[in-house]
């Protein structure tokens, strides 16, 4: 076995992150025959394929629960851990929810790397529970032959304030909180040819809480939500789309990239679920020409919230971004449906 200084947990992996989410295909294959459970108090299943389930437990109190866990996609265990555990929470906020405790799911390769690492993963996400004001109360753990790990993430909300992926209007403003392109850097990461700057201002966003979501929940305003990951801001645009009831116009040059992404981007430097992706969207899809797919495919880990405002409130919840000091783009709007999920826009 290596000593703990010559593992570098990014090679001991496929993919990496959200990357190495099952393409949406293979999903579409494994869910093709399931149903909601019938419950009356079921309020979210996976009909919507939500970013959490939600559960009516009445006195206005509804239970968001989401489980979210992957392959390293940074190479020091620490970071690995707070980036999982941001991720997972990251469903709760999604639902304009705020978290209560989380529970960790962890596989380790045990006669490969040592535990002590595992451990460290652990302490990575238990940081990140506390930053969410919440305890990781414990979990479970199995022998495998891939390092993963996450979180199974509780949380609450009301009535009032869920927020779901699939209620966008027609005239809705549409708004994302992190710029896109993780799923690249991430890759120049594992393939050892990232910056310096660039690899920290990957995670610093991997890392980063999307708390805002919990206040974006109390905005009645705010009509649908969700976070991009791993399926792409195109995968997570079209859910938001309704199943054909919308179409979404996103304005190419208004999407947020992260800086380093042209550069790796024109190596060919990115992940295998961003071609995976444009191939399960890109029927749907049209203004999407030559390399756009390389940013809009891309799989985004903890990525940003992507949500939509009444055009008339628009301007509203800018000024509240904007004091919360909250990053934030307007990338386009929801429309009736025109023959294709998402227009993008010169």
């Amino acid at each position: 076995m290596k000593s703990e200084s010559e593992i570098i947990l990014t090679q001991y992996s496929k993919g990496s992150g959200c990357g190495c989410k099952v393409a949406p295909a293979v999903l579409e294959k494994l869910l093709k025959d399931q149903q909601n459970v019938s419950n009356k108090n079921l309020l979210v299943g996976i009909s919507s394929r939500d970013d959490a389930a939600v559960y009516d437990i009445g006195n206005g109190n509804l239970v968001i629960s989401t489980t979210d866990f992957f392959t390293p996609i940074v190479n020091d265990p620490f970071q690995f851990g707070q980036v999982a555990a941001a991720n997972a929470i990251s469903d709760v906020y999604a639902m304009g929810g705020t978290p209560l405790m989380a529970l960790s799911v962890l596989g380790w390769p045990v006669e490969k790397i040592p535990a002590e690492l595992a451990a460290q993963v652990i302490k990575g996400a238990q940081s990140i529970c506390e930053q969410a004001g919440i305890p990781l109360a414990g979990g479970h753990s199995i022998d495998i032959s891939e390092p993963v790990f996450g979180l199974c993430v509780t949380g609450l909300t009301s009535p009032s304030q869920l927020k779901r992926n699939n209620t966008a209007q027609p005239g809705d403003v549409l708004f994302l909180t992190k710029p896109l392109g993780s799923g690249v850097l991430a890759s120049a990461l594992k393939r050892k040819e990232i910056s310096s700057v660039h690899e920290s201002e990957l995670i610093n966003q991997l890392i980063q809480l999307n708390r805002i979501g919990a206040k974006l929940g109390k905005i009645p305003a705010v009509t649908a939500m969700t976070d991009v990951t791993g399926f792409g801001l195109v995968g997570h645009a079209i859910e938001m789309t309704d199943s054909g009831r919308l179409t979404a116009e996103i304005q190419k040059s208004s999407a947020p990239k992260m800086s380093g992404f042209d550069e790796y981007a024109a190596r060919f430097i990115y992940p295998e679920n961003t071609t995976r992706n444009f191939s399960a969207y890109s029927q749907t899809v049209s203004g999407m020409e030559d390399l756009d797919f390389l940013l809009f495919c891309d799989p985004q880990t903890n990525g940003g919230l992507l949500f939509s405002v009444e055009a008339s409130h628009a301007q509203e919840v800018v000024t509240f971004l904007q004091n919360e000091n909250q990053a934030f783009w307007q990338i386009g709007k929801m429309k009736s449906f025109t023959g294709k999920a998402i227009e993008f826009m010169n």
